[in-house]
């Protein structure tokens, strides 16, 4: 009988680590869905830093360019002729920046 009972309860305990592993093994699924749903957010807050890094850098340019024409006495038709191309160029990097998340 007592050879009967040790066996009951190795069968039992391994019953439990069983259950404990499957258990454990769900736990890690979802860990690592969470990790890459981070991972994604983390790609999109990089992407719009980039977007909005190049945004900065041609507001800075377009600023420049303004602080330039009004020492020249006022803004003269180059100056606002680069400033509509820099605006093109804005709209056009915000379509590519678009495609690219998509």
């Amino acid at each position: 009988m007592a050879i009967t009972r040790q066996l009951d309860q190795i069968l039992l305990k391994t019953q439990q680590l069983l259950e404990l592993s499957s258990a454990l093994q769900e736990e890690n699924d979802l860990l690592k869905l969470e990790n890459q749903s981070l991972k994604d957010r983390m790609d999109d807050a990089n992407a719009r830093n980039v977007d909005l890094e190049e945004k900065l850098r041609a507001l800075k340019m377009a600023r420049s360019l303004e602080a330039m024409s009004g020492i020249n006495s006022g803004i003269n038709e180059k100056t606002l002729d680069i400033k509509q191309k820099i605006s093109e160029f804005v709209r056009e990097i915000d379509k590519c920046i678009v495609l690219l998340k998509k």
